[in-house]
Formats: structure tokens, sequence, C-alpha cells
């Protein structure tokens, strides 16, 4: 994830073509679509689709009408990211049609195509053609043609279920990422995918109340990661910060503290003190440890984030008046005979966290799927 370093390297790539390559060639076209990635991933739309239009033309003098279908799904993409919807249906369009002569009318390429088409759909508020992409996507996975893995149908089934969540029916979303679960139990090497899903069905669950499915759902998912040699990662510490959170909801306070306290130092390690998935680890931390009768510890987590914004981030962000008020009324109360527990739990819930069905998964940090 070191995108700063990838480009510089790729730049390099790039010119040693530029120097002693033929002009347009696969070569070249590969490392081109490597550099969009790249550039998609730091936001530089423009220059990623550059990239993009510049690899297609490579391939299409190379006559890789396949990969010339594949470039225009990524071109597509690059469309939505823009905003840009009806080149986006151009593109895609475009891709289908060489999917479906090239492949079949079957093949999970032309499902995966639908799949965008019905997200674009939902973007633009045509519900009910984006649903229709989704059934015509979740037809070619029931019944795949010969040769289809089940890592292509399951990856599938969970593009299918972002789309559901996004147009606000999380049933249908579990029952499609239950199934995808299903097809890859028995898969060496997917435990770190299957543990992506559980913490995906973990937020839904929680979207729909049913907080003890939710919490469940994380813990198993933190013992995949824990086992697969991922627990210093950034999402695993997001995905114990949201078990934490389910936590709070089942008044597992004690347990909810653990959970905040080990994300709190993975964050940090990973991302930085200042980034907003650390910063509602400390927030979430902080209301716990009021909540369990631990208010000097509370205040002085609160005085090192208010530190922080003031110092590093601006007070402009709606959540240092939040934080401001929270740590006044800690200080205002500190060494008074209260019954805390219910007073503390209103503030559990970080606010950059607090969802509503309306918001979808937008203010969950690091597992929105949204991208």
């Amino acid at each position: 994830m070191q995108f700063d370093k990838a480009e510089e390297l790729c730049k390099k790539t790039l010119e040693i073509h530029r120097v002693h390559s033929e002009p347009a060639s696969l070569e070249e076209a590969a490392d081109r679509r490597l550099m969009a990635l790249i550039c998609e991933a730091k936001g530089d739309y423009e220059s990623a689709l550059e990239h993009l239009v510049l690899a297609s033309m490579a391939m299409i003098a190379n006559g890789q009408d396949n990969e010339v279908a594949s470039i225009d799904v990524s071109i597509g993409n690059i469309y939505m990211s823009l905003c840009r919807f009806d080149e986006a249906i151009f593109s895609y369009q475009k891709a289908l049609t060489v999917f479906k002569s090239a492949k079949g009318e079957n093949h999970p390429s032309v499902a995966s195509v639908f799949v965008r088409l019905a997200d674009l759909y939902h973007r633009t508020g045509k519900l009910r053609e984006s649903k229709s992409y989704c059934e015509n996507a979740l037809r070619i996975y029931s019944k795949p043609v010969p040769g289809t893995t089940a890592e292509e149908i399951a990856g599938g089934l969970t593009e299918v279920s972002a789309v559901f969540e996004s147009v606000d029916e999380p049933e249908e979303a579990l029952k499609l990422l239950s199934r995808a679960m299903k097809l890859l139990e028995d898969k060496p090497g997917q435990q770190s995918t299957i543990a992506g899903i559980e913490a995906r069905m973990g937020v839904m669950y929680y979207m729909i109340g049913r907080y003890e499915d939710s919490r469940n759902s994380f813990e198993s998912a933190v013992a995949k990661l824990r086992a697969s040699g991922e627990r210093k990662s950034a999402f695993f510490g997001v995905v114990l910060n949201q078990m934490g959170l389910a936590c709070v909801q089942l008044f597992k306070i004690d347990e909810a503290a653990e959970l905040f306290e080990e994300a709190r130092g993975i964050l940090e390690q990973e991302c930085g003190p200042c980034h907003q998935d650390t910063l509602g680890v400390y927030s979430n931390l902080a209301a716990t440890y009021d909540a369990m009768g631990r208010v000097g510890d509370a205040i002085e987590i609160l005085e090192y984030v208010l530190k922080l914004r003031e110092e590093k981030l601006g007070i402009a962000n709606p959540d240092f008046e939040d934080e401001k008020r929270r740590l006044a009324e800690l200080l205002k109360e500190a060494g008074k005979t209260r019954d805390r527990k219910a007073k503390s739990l209103e503030n559990l819930i970080d606010p950059s966290s607090k969802r509503t069905k309306k918001e979808g998964t937008k203010r969950w940090p690091g597992l929105g799927f949204r991208i």
C-alpha cells in the first residue's frame, strides 16, 4: 500500500519502455495498467484515465480484444469515480458486447459488468434498472459456465451484495454474503477473504440491530485474521474497533475496552495518531473508560485528542466541539459519586461511526466496501 513508492518505480519502468521498447508493446501496456491502478488508489483519476487509454490503444494495435474489454471496464470505473456516468455506461456496454461474443452470455465476466452497471444505475437513482442488472448477474452466478471457479462466484456474489446493501436491503445482502462464504469454506488460502466477508456481515448485522450476531461475526473474523498473520494490519485494527462497538451495545463493557485498547495500539502504529480511524478509537476508548468509572483515563485520552486536533488537524471538525464538551463534563464531575454507566453509554459510539438507515455504510471508516 506504499503508493508513492510504487508510483516512483512504475515511472522508472515506463521510462525504460520509452527508451528501449517498441512503440505500443504489450509489456508497456501492462505497466500502464499498473500505473493506472496506482493513480486510482491515490485519487488521481485523470492520470489513471490517461494511462488506461494508452494501454487500450496498445492492446488494440496487438489485436487483444478481450484485454481491451477488460481495460474498458477499468475506464468505466474511472468515469464512475469522476461522476461521468454516460461515458461510464458507454465503456461498460462496449466491454459487455465483447465479453458476450468472446466468452458467452453466462460467463462471470459478463456478470461482473452487470454488477458495475447495477451500481451505476443505483447511484443515478434508477433503482429498477439497478435491480434488473443485479438479477441478471445472480442468474449467471447461480448457473455458471463450466470452468468457473468457486472464488469467481464468491467474488461476484460479494459484489452484488454491496449493491443490495447500498439500496438498503441488508437482509438480501447478508444472504448473498453467506452463500459466498460457504463457497470458500473448504478452499485453501481463503481465510483472509472469508474474514473480510464476516466483517462485512458484522457491519450489516449491526445496522439491523442484531448485535449478538454482529459480535459473533466480528469475533470469527478476528480469529481468522490472527491465524493468517494479519494481526498488525490497519484493517485488523478497524475490525477490532467495530467488534468493540457491538460489545458496547451488548453491555459487555470490559470486553469492549480490551478490543478498543488493542485497536488503538495497531492503528497508532499503522495509521498514525491523527488518522480518522485512530481518532475514532480514542473517542470510543475514552467513553468506555468513563462508563467503567476510570474517569482519569478517559480525561487523559480526551485531552490528548483535543491537543492533536488543535495542533495538527485544526478545530473546524464537528467532532472537536463534541469532544471538548465531553471533556468539560468529565472534569466537572471527576471525583463525584454518580451512576456513570447509563449516562456514559450515550457517548460510547464515536460520532464518525454513528449510523442511520439512510447513511448506509458511508460513516464506517475502513469497512464500507463502498469505494
